[in-house]
């Protein structure tokens, strides 16, 4: 499918992308009218694809951002490559909320082509076009800004399904420093992608509901401490079938607290933490990160209604279970992917033994 793209690239700076990138003029698509919004910035999804649910990853995805070019502290223009925007929300954003000189947005479908421009001229402009729009496959855009030696700051890469396949090339394209905001469908997310010394294997046993990880020098070896444990005269044999192993995936802290409490207080300064958007707020959201970026905790969650069940009693109020496990000595907080779930170090026995003892005292 041939490049169209729908403005011309002019920056009177070294870091201009070059000259096979500026198309021919066209005539300005006037703007659809606005029939969604999103922080303030209106647009018209029209026929493509879009969640308003998902609009606190967008939110997420521009605090990032802002976080980025802040530090970056360069007079240099600041590249942001959306290489599957849909409608254009995402790019539109990076433009009016995080100050980009220069945004790309790239979506496959050449038939998305007007409802693009068309919310993207809803930004005013300088006499240098600060946009443009491509419909290529994202891997081959992304490996032809490398080739040409066309870096951005900013590659965010939001996919259907799984996001591993578009990782090699968006490192590729990404200036060296830059961000790589990952988004997708797909619960075998890259996260902690080319962190090898955090790399792994992760194990889940039906028969207890215990998950462990392992290390790459312990395939072969892998099993569930259940096996060993003596059941009145007899000792436990556990099913191999009961056991299920995942991975490679990575298995260090799942966030960075220095970067979330930076995005915290910007949401906070732009009025966003405290705002409920699509049922969602955002200080809540990124307090509960903050809280899963414990080293001490392991990778997943636990479901209550799991510990219920094993635990043969009601589910314990999810507050309650957490403050128990912490006087215990034990890490623990909400999971932000399960609103009934719970993240903790504790050992599944002894969690059922503590909502076994809440459950009495009530």
């Amino acid at each position: 499918m041939a490049t169209s793209a729908a403005a011309a690239l002019s920056f009177p700076t070294p870091r201009a992308l070059p000259s096979p990138l500026q198309p021919r003029r066209r005539r300005r698509a006037e703007p659809p009218a606005c029939t969604h919004s999103e922080r303030g910035v209106t647009f018209d999804p029209g026929s493509a694809f879009y969640r308003s649910d998902s609009a606190a990853g967008r939110d997420l995805a521009v605090l990032a951002a802002t976080l980025h070019r802040r530090a970056a502290d360069t007079p240099a223009p600041f590249l942001c490559l959306d290489a599957m925007c849909g409608c254009g929300v995402r790019a539109l954003r990076y433009l009016a909320q995080v100050g980009a000189d220069f945004v790309w947005a790239n979506d496959a479908s050449e038939a998305l082509r007007p409802v693009i421009v068309g919310n993207l001229s809803r930004f005013e402009r300088a006499p240098d076009r600060r946009w443009a729009v491509s419909h290529l496959d994202a891997t081959r855009l992304l490996s032809e800004r490398y080739l040409r030696r066309e870096y951005f700051d900013v590659i965010d890469v939001d996919s259907f399904g799984g996001d591993a396949a578009y990782i090699r090339a968006a490192l590729l394209a990404l200036r060296i420093g830059g961000l790589l905001y990952l988004t997708s469908t797909d619960w075998r997310s890259a996260r902690g992608y080319g962190s090898r010394s955090n790399y792994g294997f992760i194990c889940h046993c039906k028969s207890c509901g215990q998950s462990r990880t392992f290390g790459f020098h312990e395939l072969g070896q892998i099993t569930c401490d259940c096996a060993d444990k003596i059941v009145g005269t007899r000792v436990s044999v556990v099913d191999p079938d009961s056991i299920t192993v995942v991975g490679p995936l990575w298995t260090g802290p799942l966030h960075d607290t220095t970067f979330l409490t930076k995005m915290l207080s910007l949401a906070t300064e732009w009025g966003w933490a405290n705002t409920i958007e699509n049922g969602i707020s955002l200080e809540k959201l990124l307090d509960t990160m903050i809280e899963e970026s414990d080293s001490r905790l392991p990778p997943g969650y636990i479901r209550l209604d799991e510990i219920a069940s094993r635990a043969k009693v009601n589910s314990p109020p999810l507050g309650t279970l957490i403050n128990s496990l912490r006087k215990e000595g034990y890490a623990a907080c909400r999971s932000h992917i399960g609103a009934n779930a719970i993240k903790t170090n504790c050992p599944i026995e002894c969690c059922l033994e503590v909502a076994q003892e809440i459950r009495n005292l009530r």
